[in-house]
């Protein structure tokens, strides 16, 4: 068995994160690893998704008999307490009580003779802070399965291309970043997109970005970059086509607004600006190729760059800059500069004049992509 896939050897296991598809499955791996591993047909699953403070408290008092009950038919038992919500800092994990509750089986769990009996819990937020955990810690295995956003893109890829193997398929770097890119990085559904596209693919042994084009599912961030892509493209007819289909999705949701049509694509021309200057300063090769170009952004030392995500390259969505790049190159740092004066603009007029929305937006954008004397 690799690392990844033996059960810990402690009496007592904690996976805990805030990507439940990574918890939920690494949580069952185990338990059913363990049932696997030991004689015995008593084997209990306690739900421990709860609405109050109450419900906690019974939870609890369940986990708690059933480690207490011997297994009818002899033989050893695993006891699994799936999906606990009130380990974290919310209402019901505040509660004094409960509080109080899971301190005294922790310390009573440090005590007690785990001779044939095994306690798997998962659960979604922990708080580190609280005792319960502290003295867990001492008799159980722990695993977090809690990223910051840089490493969920990395986590990202690296399940799709496993999933893609584990169906005989492969898929190169660049395809799997671009199926994030579209589908996001939920790993949940990234697993379901890999099963479709495995599915799609039929008998071809590689996803091609073509499959990703045709048969991903896109979030609606990644449909918005369709209107900044061909911005970028610099193809007026494609880019009048495309606001058109977005100004229509605006009159058929009260919620969507063309003013974040603007700021997405003041998002891409901004984006444009950082990269040339990005080349200017010679951080990255305007000639490179994706896995080149990547390796050169991760080298760029982050006390060179802002803070603030929205102004910083690196966590950006390394696709997405990628591709921003060749667009880039088709305008120059004058026009880039001369395009956010035009769609700052555009954002007056669209706050204050009473000129119809699609005629504002359409004037702009033919400023824009209409080459300058």
């Amino acid at each position: 068995m690799s690392p990844e896939i033996k059960p810990p050897s402690e009496p007592v296991c904690l996976v805990f994160g805030d990507e439940d598809f990574l918890v939920r499955d690494r949580a069952k791996q185990i338990y059913e690893s363990w049932c696997s591993l030991v004689d015995g047909m008593d084997h209990e699953i306690i739900d421990g998704a709860v609405r109050n403070s109450e419900e906690a408290l019974e939870v609890l008092s369940k986990v708690n008999e059933a480690l207490q009950t011997l297994p009818f038919f002899g033989g050893n038992k695993v006891v699994w307490l799936r999906g606990v919500n009130f380990f974290g800092d919310d209402r019901t994990a505040s509660s004094v009580t409960v509080k109080d509750r899971l301190a005294e089986l922790a310390k009573s769990w440090e005590e007690f003779d785990w001779q044939g009996v095994q306690l798997m819990i998962s659960a979604t937020k922990v708080d580190k802070r609280k005792s319960f955990f502290k003295t867990l810690k001492k008799i159980a295995a722990v695993e977090d399965k809690s990223f910051s956003d840089k490493e969920r893109g990395g986590r990202a890829a690296m399940l799709v291309r496993q999933r893609l193997a584990e169906l005989g398929k492969e898929i190169s770097p660049h395809v799997a970043d671009e199926l994030i890119l579209f589908s996001g990085a939920n790993l949940q559904q990234l697993y379901t997109e890999s099963d479709k596209l495995a599915s799609y693919i039929g008998e071809r042994n590689e996803v091609t970005r073509q499959d990703v084009h045709e048969i991903s599912t896109r979030t609606k961030q990644s449909k918005a970059f369709a209107l900044g892509d061909a911005l970028g493209e610099r193809n007026l007819p494609k880019l009048l086509r495309v606001l058109d289909e977005e100004l229509w999705e605006v009159k058929l949701d009260s919620k969507k607004n063309p003013i974040a049509l603007l700021y997405g694509l003041i998002s891409k021309v901004r984006t444009m600006i950082f990269l040339r200057e990005m080349i200017r300063m010679k951080w990255i090769s305007p000639s490179s190729g994706y896995p080149q170009f990547k390796s050169q952004l991760e080298a760029i030392g982050d006390d060179h760059l802002p803070d603030d995500r929205k102004f910083n390259p690196k966590l950006m969505h390394p696709y997405m800059l990628f591709n921003a790049l060749g667009h880039a190159r088709r305008y120059s740092e004058i026009e880039l500069t001369r395009a956010m004066d035009i769609l700052l603009n555009c954002n007056r007029q669209l706050v204050s004049s009473s000129t119809e929305n699609a005629l504002v937006l359409q004037q702009a954008l033919v400023q824009i992509v209409g080459k300058s004397g």
